[in-house]
């Protein structure tokens, strides 16, 4: 259940992990299938768009921006600035560059009103190529005679893809350490989420972990 869910994961064999990424998988000793340990879990009613809409509400968002195209200008746009893209691309990979694992979508349509009968299933068998699939409907209890799933299959990460994983071993995070020793060196920039402090944190800890920056830079 375990070694062939992580191999493909991460593209590489169990023995060259880092063992405290077993800490992720709970293991139970009573009939309780449920992943997590937390008292509530859930999402927003009406999904993450309505809750980051509301979040943003009155605030000026621009897409489609690319920082690193003119850097001087967005630095001068504001007195801090929250980076959350990858650490190592901001500082031109002058440490080195560090690993990242990406993910690919495929889309499906069925004409059934419930495909797998729940909103997430994973799959940890090495022989099936991807680690999950999303019945969306689910999340929220829609009827509808037609219903989408998703396929997530983990993927190599190289330029043009969108990295998801930091990939934690022992020369990953030496490189990082160095990238860190960098960032503490200024003040203008913070960083943050997984990708800007180079970790693999679940939602509700890179929230935690927002709040406590926000903390210590702007009222401690």
């Amino acid at each position: 259940m375990i070694k062939g869910y992580t191999e493909k994961q991460w593209g590489r064999s169990a023995t060259e992990l880092p063992a405290f990424i077993i800490k992720r998988v709970p293991f139970r000793f009573v009939y309780d299938n449920n992943y997590f340990n937390d008292a509530y879990q859930g999402i927003p009613k009406g999904g993450y768009n309505v809750l980051i809409d509301r979040l943003l509400d009155g605030v000026e968002v621009r897409l489609e921006e690319d920082y690193f195209v003119d850097r001087e200008k967005w630095d001068a746009v504001a007195d801090k600035i929250l980076f959350t893209g990858c650490i190592d691309e901001f500082y031109n990979y002058q440490c080195g560059q560090l690993e990242y694992r990406s993910l690919r979508f495929e889309h499906k349509e069925y004409d059934v009103e419930d495909y797998q009968g729940n909103a997430v299933i994973n799959f940890t068998e090495a022989t099936v190529p991807y680690t999950r699939a999303i019945e969306h409907k689910h999340f929220e209890g829609i009827s509808s005679p037609s219903t989408i799933v998703t396929y997530e299959y983990p993927d190599s990460f190289e330029k043009g893809k969108e990295p998801y994983y930091p990939v934690n071993d022992e020369k990953n995070s030496k490189i990082f350490h160095d990238y860190i020793q960098l960032a503490n060196q200024q003040q203008k920039v913070l960083f943050g989420g997984r990708l800007g402090r180079y970790t693999y944190a679940d939602m509700d800890d890179t929230v935690a972990a927002a709040l406590e920056l926000c903390q210590k830079e702007f009222f401690d």
